[in-house]
């Protein structure tokens, strides 16, 4: 698989049901052992299983959105163990699973995959012109 957006978070771009600048953004680290990404029907956090995610960050920081490119600061985190990763899932954080829009897939990108080791893990986004994601 290569890093894409899911179909229900572009409609919500499209539907102003995002707003990337404002909305709590959040991403998780996930086994793919237990996550089987599915960009046409999988729409919220609730379809990826809870076991499936190793860790979730704090709302991302600093984020941009110049010429329909995301961007935002690099996140951490903090003491990550537990099974491999080998992908990112960024999405709207509304405090409730079913309703968390699934934005981008992540499986593409330095570092990955790791196996964590209880320590803290800092994802760097990529600072080419695509930066995390393009619309």
């Amino acid at each position: 698989m290569a890093n894409a957006l899911y179909d229900a978070g572009r409609e919500a771009f499209l539907n102003a049901d995002i707003d990337w600048s404002v909305d709590n953004i959040k991403a998780v680290l996930v086994d793919t052992a237990l996550y089987t990404v599915n960009l046409t029907t999988h729409n919220a956090l609730d379809d990826i299983a809870g076991g499936a995610r190793i860790a979730t960050s704090a709302n991302l920081g600093s984020k941009t959105s110049t010429a329909g490119v995301a961007d935002a600061a690099d996140v951490t985190f903090t003491a990550v163990s537990g099974a491999s990763v080998e992908a990112v899932v960024l999405y709207k954080d509304t405090g409730v699973e079913s309703t968390s829009l699934l934005i981008a897939y992540i499986d593409t990108a330095t570092g990955l995959p790791f196996t964590p080791s209880g320590g803290n893990v800092t994802i760097t986004w990529d600072s080419g012109a695509n930066k995390i994601f393009k619309l």
